[in-house]
């Protein structure tokens, strides 16, 4: 049997990630105020965080597993895994970037104001993420079962 401390910690990082998606495709709207783009710029800062732990994590069910590092990784099914976490990672990034110059204006002390656009532009990007995040359980189940090779 796999590490089940592992896979716990695997999928409460990832349960953490989506939940710290839906709050910020709360918080960030039109009009969104200063206190709420630093608490956006706290949760962005996890967020990345989980990213990391949940990699990490991964490599260590990959390598250290029952199944062997060849059941995973001689898998097409695995790999459009990867594909996709990398994806949600590669979406996260312009999120990030906004939020970070909008946390620089907002404590600033001066009146803030997102434009419109970038709050639209940045709901987006998060939206995407969390589309391409949905593919990834299916995918989990599919090479843990065996399907693909």
């Amino acid at each position: 049997m796999d590490n089940i401390f592992l896979a716990t910690g695997h999928f409460l990082a990832a349960f953490a990630m989506v939940a710290i998606l839906a709050v910020e495709m709360t918080l960030i709207r039109p009009g969104i105020t200063s206190e709420q783009v630093v608490r956006v710029r706290r949760l962005d800062g996890f967020y990345g965080s989980l990213i990391g732990l949940i990699l990490f994590i991964g490599i260590l069910q990959v390598s250290t597993g029952t199944k062997g590092q060849d059941f995973y990784t001689d898998n097409p099914v695995f790999w459009l895994k990867m594909a996709a976490f990398a994806l949600v990672g590669i979406l996260s990034i312009p999120p990030t970037i906004r939020i970070y110059y909008w946390w620089q204006q907002a404590r600033g002390g001066a009146f803030f104001s997102a434009p419109e656009e970038e709050v639209a532009k940045v709901r987006l990007f998060l939206k995407l993420e969390a589309a391409v995040f949905a593919t990834i359980p299916g995918f989990a189940v599919a090479a843990a079962s065996g399907v693909g090779l």
